[in-house]
């Protein structure tokens, strides 16, 4: 499946609280299910037909998923501390589309395509045909997580405030620029407290795990059957071991590795988009006379963090967002034919291809409107991970980001400051996956995916626990392996999930 409004390029993980860099202990903090208000267990969901997404959801707001989609709205406790105080509920949204052989049944298939800021409302619907087959017998199932969208979405700045923000220098290298991007992230954290301080504490993904087993019981099945991507794994992962006892048939796509703390997540994304670009332009060079080199698109780079270029509508394409725009297009091999447009086209001065790359990973719209992604992602990272980083360390391991990418190196490095200020703290150092007595679990790592590194399936595997994870491995571009078009990927997969069979041990799909 193409990523575009699903996992952006920052979707590293830090949180708040005064820095440390110099933590590099992976510290866990054990998760234990708190007690559940019976009362919620007990609601009944009102499903009705689906209006259009909302312009924070990000989609087309003109038109409604269609007749087969019904959505209803899960009212759940908003602190799970305190889960029988009704004065403070909060609505996850759902939407569903029911299983097609009603006779051969199995349950809900729930859905969570990661970010974390991702929109299930609208992302299932757009791309329920790749999941036609799963819809025989389940119901298809997603959802807005709490902080996202039509859940009490997190919101920052405005729209215009938004356009400067992302535009802005994101890779200083001056004391200068420096302070001056220290000062944004400052301003767009006060914003979200502002805006969204009542929500902020509680958008984590301890408290979506808990939401999504009151989910499974108000929709009436005894195990969760579960589908998770990128961050959606780490999702899934947590919600086993709070609850293993309840897990179905469980697929983690496009995994990340629950051992990482920001700087090791980070760094490994960096090494992924570096091999995601030197794949992207071998390929090219076996099909164009005109494909781009790294130090084309370094000097690019370069040029726009000094002089950005037209991108149309009166806007510019300037360094960071053209570095977004490229890193949007290594989600996918569908995107690289435009990639190689794109940075023709800058280089010729019309930065309006990038822009619009660039645009599709902040959550941007055609109409200038932005969905809660990145502000959605922020939060969620930053009530989880407890790491804090100022500029200074960060200075410091900008060399190492670099080594390991030339063209991403400075602009991961400088994203760790996402959480710099942030005004609520952070969970753990890295989350507890471990999920011993679940029932089996289908990790699947792709050796090419840019942003989930295959190594993150390899760990994620081993924190399950012995026994939890059968591991399929994906030699192939891109992000996540299900969506990819692979006919043995999506025989492995469904054949797991219609059938409960389990791959062979160490099954690997070319």
């Amino acid at each position: 499946m193409l990523a575009a409004a699903i996992l952006a390029v920052t979707a590293t993980g830090c949180t708040t609280g005064k820095s440390s860099t110099t933590q590099t202990q992976t510290q866990k903090t054990t998760q234990t299910a708190p007690p559940r208000n019976a009362d919620a267990a007990r609601q009944t969901l009102s499903w009705k037909p689906c209006p259009p997404p909302t312009p924070a959801e990000g989609g087309s707001s003109e038109r409604a998923p269609g007749p087969d989609w019904e959505c209803a709205t899960l009212q759940a406790p908003l602190d799970y501390a305190k889960p029988r105080s009704n004065a403070n509920s909060i609505g996850i949204a759902l939407i569903r589309a029911k299983a097609t052989d009603r006779s051969r049944r199995i349950g809900s298939l729930v859905f969570n395509f990661g970010g974390p800021g991702g929109s299930g409302i609208t992302t299932l619907p757009a791309f329920a045909d790749d999941y036609k087959a799963l819809r025989t017998r389940y119901d298809l199932v997603s959802f807005d997580p709490r902080g996202v969208g039509r859940s009490s979405g997190v919101t920052c700045l405005d729209d215009r405030q938004l356009d400067a923000y992302y535009a802005a220098d994101a890779t200083p290298s001056t004391p200068a620029g420096e302070k001056a991007l220290v000062e944004r992230v400052a301003a767009y954290a006060a914003g979200c407290e502002r805006n969204s301080g009542k929500v902020l504490p509680h958008v984590g993904t301890e408290n979506a795990a808990r939401d999504m087993d009151l989910m499974r019981e108000v929709l009436g099945d005894a195990k969760l059957h579960y589908f998770g991507v990128s961050y959606g794994t780490e999702l899934g992962g947590v919600y086993a071991h709070l609850f293993p006892d309840k897990v179905g048939r469980a697929l983690f796509d496009g995994v990340v590795d629950p051992t990482a703390d920001p700087v090791q997540s980070a760094l490994a994304q960096a090494q992924g988009f570096e091999l995601a670009l030197t794949n992207y332009m071998e390929a090219c060079t076996k099909t164009s006379d005109n494909c781009p080199t790294e130090p084309q698109i370094r000097a690019l780079l370069q040029r726009l963090g000094d002089k950005p270029v037209p991108g149309g509508a009166g806007r510019e394409l300037t360094r960071s967002l053209a570095t977004g725009g490229i890193a949007q297009s290594l989600y996918s091999r569908d995107f690289w034919d435009y990639l190689t447009e794109g940075i023709e086209d800058a280089e010729g001065g019309d930065g309006r291809l990038l822009l619009s790359l660039g645009d599709a990973m902040n959550g941007r719209g055609q109409d200038g409107r932005y969905s809660t992604l990145q502000s959605s992602l922020n939060a969620i990272t930053c009530a989880d991970f407890a790491q804090r980083y100022t500029a200074a360390e960060i200075e410091r391991r900008v060399p190492e980001f670099r080594k390991a990418s030339p063209v991403f190196g400075d602009f991961m490095a400088w994203s760790l400051t996402q959480c710099t200020g942030w005004p609520v703290k952070g969970a753990w150092q890295t989350p507890d996956v471990s999920a011993k007595g679940s029932a089996p679990i289908l990790v699947v790592g792709n050796t090419g995916d840019p942003a989930t590194p295959y190594g993150g399936a390899k760990h994620m595997a081993q924190e399950l626990g012995p026994g939890v994870a059968a591991e399929l491995t994906y030699r192939g571009q891109g992000h996540g392996a299900y969506d990819s078009g692979n006919a043995c990927v999506k025989g492995a997969v469904d054949a797991y999930l219609l059938d409960g069979t389990v791959p062979e041990p160490d099954k690997i799909c070319s």
